[in-house]
């Protein structure tokens, strides 16, 4: 049989289902991948017992359920005053991933450029690769991780056809600031320049910081892919639901690859999703919600070895172990899941050259006792 050629040759398994694997085998806390380890609120899964009693339990609308993309048009213009038309404009997937994959295929085309930012979100590269586009990485650097403006304008050529940013980001916790918004409305003013925005985490920022989504900005809005889930907020990653919201000429693009990778999402799941976005405080108690859990892991970290670096937004908090070890973060990810019984990611897997700050990442999006147990250990370090 002739081998196959792989499209994506210098790509393994991916660093989550690592560290996973490795805590569970091990029996360590599992901080590592972005999930929570509390329950999903009763009323929500009582909405989609509810909806399959009711019998939405064959095909949803490809586009998704109308009276979803109804309640998510309508969280929009209450949050950030944009405008978006649910049945042109706002198409629900299988969650973020989903979402951004559809987006970049969709719109990329061989050597087309993209700019991300590092550590990023490891679907991005690979999803430009696989449309035949080139990456272009700027990488930023710790503690605040701050986007080079300057730098991104160096990049900027005819051949620059998207930009991704991500904003709570993931892995660092960071966000973006209006100052930023000002740099990139002025670098893609009269560009031919697509963005797509990860949006995942917009409930999950703190200190009365205010969550700059591209919906906020109409020049921004009219180029902007937004992608958002469900998963995050509603302590349910594994119903793997989501959405995203462009302008009509982007959004018809979207659904011809999107109706053809999975054509429709979750039924039952989705009617249960509208019905319970109708409360508002279901999403609006989130940012509280979440501070008082960062507050508290980051109170006993305190104590610890291990440097804090800011946290404003996800549901992550970043350490540096300058002062502990000088072993490589992947090597240290794996003896302190190991050793001391905590999984975490090691953020040099963010970074197309491997980039090592000695930055690892912690998950607090947990119970308190998983919290103490996880502290605990790590106090010992």
């Amino acid at each position: 049989m002739t081998p196959v050629i792989s499209k994506l040759p210098q790509t393994g398994t991916t660093i989550f289902t690592v560290m996973s694997a490795l805590a569970s085998e091990v029996g360590a806390i599992n901080l590592s991948q972005g999930f929570p380890d509390f329950d999903t609120p009763p009323k929500l899964i009582a909405l989609v017992n509810a909806a399959m009693k009711a019998g939405h339990n064959q095909y949803a609308p490809m586009a998704g359920v109308v009276a979803l993309r109804e309640q998510i048009a309508e969280k929009t213009e209450k949050l950030y005053g944009a405008v978006y038309n649910p049945e042109t404009e706002i198409t629900v997937t299988a969650g973020g991933t989903q979402a951004i994959f559809t987006a970049i295929t969709a719109t990329i085309n061989p050597n087309d450029e993209v700019i991300i930012f590092e550590p990023a979100f490891d679907c991005y590269a690979p999803a430009i690769k696989l449309a035949g586009g080139i990456v272009k990485s700027l990488e930023l650097e710790p503690p605040d991780y701050r986007i080079p403006w300057a730098m991104v304008k160096r990049l900027i050529n005819n051949k620059t056809r998207m930009i991704i940013l991500n904003t709570p980001h993931n892995p660092t916790g960071t966000i973006l600031h209006r100052e930023d918004i000002d740099e990139l409305t002025a670098i893609v003013k009269n560009q031919d320049i697509l963005l797509l925005s990860d949006e995942v985490y917009e409930h999950l920022i703190y200190d009365g910081e205010t969550h700059h989504s591209m919906a906020r900005y109409p020049e921004l809005r009219q180029r902007s892919f937004i992608v958002a889930s469900f998963g995050k907020p509603f302590h349910a990653t594994g119903w793997k639901v989501g959405y995203c919201m462009a302008p009509e000429f982007l959004m018809s693009e979207f659904r011809k690859v999107h109706q053809f990778l999975v054509f429709s999402v979750n039924a039952p799941i989705q009617y249960a999703i509208a019905d319970y976005l109708r409360d508002e405080s279901t999403y609006l108690s989130l940012p509280a919600f979440f501070q008082e859990k960062r507050d508290y892991f980051r109170k006993g970290l305190e104590q610890s070895r291990f440097k804090l670096l800011p946290c404003s937004g996800s549901y992550f908090q970043s350490v540096t172990f300058n002062g502990i070890t000088d072993e490589k973060d992947t090597d240290f990810a794996l003896r302190l899941t190991k050793d001391f019984g905590v999984a975490s990611i090691p953020t040099s897997v963010f970074y197309t050259r491997g980039t090592d700050h000695h930055v690892l990442r912690f998950c607090f999006a947990k119970r308190q006792e998983t919290l103490d147990k996880a502290v605990e250990r790590l106090l010992k370090v």
